[in-house]
């Protein structure tokens, strides 16, 4: 472990247990080794070889690793014994439904990050011309997901979470992310194809010594079973009963 710990080089600290396995996960599929730490305070550690770090770096930052933490309503309203002033309360607020409404829109298959950014002017209802409120979502997502597709659905999502809020008044934005370069050879990082069979580069040597072994052992088999059918004609027979002479008695 000693020696282990020498080579490596700390990614990641004060992870829970899902984000580490994420990170982790992550970083194998694409060929990089990592181990995980668990501290004394139950957070976890990511860490990985010296000479992998910058593309440890580089794999996670593509694939939106370790995902953001958000507060949820509960967290953002934790009394800690001060009366809050009405302005501090609508503040308060309106982070916690951006907090919640990210992390809602985070969770859809493809997204690697995501922001929702509310307005919610506090009108007068003594004036005659009212601000609307709106909102602005911001969508860092896998090039290979349609995300196009489910615009609506996240219009509709965040305009029926925020009270007084229109569909029309809401805006997204796509950033879509290409895939790296190996990702597009292999079809999926990290791993390439045998026989029609997904697996890992460094599996791929073990799999050809089985499969040309298994294919010479069949071969083989097949030989010998050719023989011994050839062999049990009963015109063979015949000539080894001509051919063996008979015993004096």
């Amino acid at each position: 472990m000693l020696a282990l710990q020498a080579c490596s080089e700390e990614l990641y600290s004060n992870l829970d247990q899902r984000q580490a396995n994420e990170v982790v996960a992550t970083l194998v599929r694409h060929g990089i080794p990592a181990q995980r730490e668990a501290g004394k305070d139950g957070k976890m550690a990511v860490f990985v070889e010296k000479n992998r770090f910058a593309d440890a770096m580089a794999v996670l930052d593509e694939s939106g690793l370790p995902k953001q933490e958000f507060q949820t309503l509960g967290e953002v309203f934790k009394r800690d014994g001060l009366v809050s002033s009405p302005v501090e309360e609508r503040a308060t607020m309106i982070y916690g439904l951006s907090q919640e409404l990210s992390q809602t829109i985070s969770d859809i298959d493809g997204v690697l990050s995501a922001r929702v950014h509310l307005v919610l002017p506090e009108n007068d209802p003594l004036r005659q011309r009212l601000v609307p409120s709106s909102a602005s979502v911001f969508i860092r997502h896998r090039a290979s997901v349609p995300m196009n597709e489910l615009i609506p659905q996240v219009k509709m999502l965040v305009a029926k979470g925020v009270a007084g809020l229109t569909y029309d008044n809401v805006s997204v934005t796509l950033i879509p992310v290409a895939a790296t370069p190996s990702e597009q050879e292999t079809g999926e990082a990290g791993f390439t194809t045998f026989l029609g069979l997904w697996m890992h580069p460094d599996s791929v040597a073990a799999a050809m010594w089985l499969f040309y072994g298994m294919a010479a052992t069949i071969l083989a088999l097949a030989a010998r079973l050719a023989y011994v059918q050839w062999y049990r004609r009963p015109g063979v027979y015949a000539l080894d009963a001509v051919a063996t002479p008979a015993r004096k008695t």
